[in-house]
This record gives structure tokens, C-alpha cells and sequence, in this order.
């Protein structure tokens, strides 16, 4: 009887954890799609989202023009987000240091120009002759 209990804890441990895992991944990625995903069906199908219908769990795919719709579920991983999903992303990331970058260099700017105008009279002395 022990042995029995045994194999279906380690049937629950190798089989159905991880299977219960994968969906989980692949529904959260089914639900972060956007408009101009790349993404590939299980038929192995290339293409960009055009159109969402989250109500009939359906999606539109443009392969070169030709409009697919497929079932929600056959979207079997996205290769490359759309641009404005990463612009987003990359923005609200890095903004604080990029601005502090700016103003280092318009710091840095302000101290140049009392330098360059010595730098440009000497020009002007070498374009004359």
C-alpha cells in the first residue's frame, strides 16, 4: 500500500507539476499579447498580430499580407514584442539616468565654450594665410 502512495506522489512530482507549470507560462504569455507581436502557431507559422477578439479567444495573424485568423490557443511562443510594448518598457526603466547623463554633458558643454573661442581666433589666424 505504501508503494502505491509512493508512485502517485512521484507521478504528481515528475508528470504533473511541471506540466501545471508550462500551462501557466504559456497562458500568462496568451494573455500579455499585443497588437504587432511576432509570434509562431503550432503549425509553425510566422506572423504579426493584427487583431485581438479576447471575447471569441481568437487572433488575427498578417503573414505577407494574408490575414489568418487561429484560435487563441495556437500561438505557441512570441518571437519578438511589438516596438511599442519595448518602448515602453525600456522607457519607464531607464529614464532617471538618462537624464542625469544629459545634464553631466550639458554641465561639461557650458565649461567648452570658454575654451573654444582662444581655439577659434587661432583657426581664423590659419585660414588667412
Amino acid at each position: 500500500m505504501l508503494l502505491i502512495v509512493v508512485m502517485i506522489v512521484a507521478m504528481y512530482f515528475l508528470m504533473i507539476r511541471p506540466q501545471r507549470k508550462q500551462q501557466k507560462q504559456h497562458q500568462d504569455t496568451l494573455n500579455q499579447l499585443k497588437k504587432g507581436d511576432h509570434v509562431i502557431t503550432i503549425g509553425r507559422l510566422h506572423g504579426v498580430i493584427d487583431e485581438i477578439n479576447m471575447e471569441a479567444k481568437t487572433v488575427t495573424l498578417d503573414c505577407d499580407g494574408i490575414y489568418l485568423v487561429f484560435d487563441l490557443n495556437a500561438i505557441a511562443k512570441v518571437t519578438q514584442r511589438s516596438a511599442a510594448s519595448e518602448v515602453t518598457s525600456a522607457a519607464a526603466a531607464a529614464p532617471k539616468p538618462a537624464e542625469d547623463e544629459k545634464t553631466d554633458t550639458t554641465e561639461a558643454t557650458d565649461a567648452t565654450p570658454s575654451d573654444e573661442p582662444a581655439d577659434d581666433s587661432t583657426d581664423d589666424t590659419k585660414a588667412d594665410k
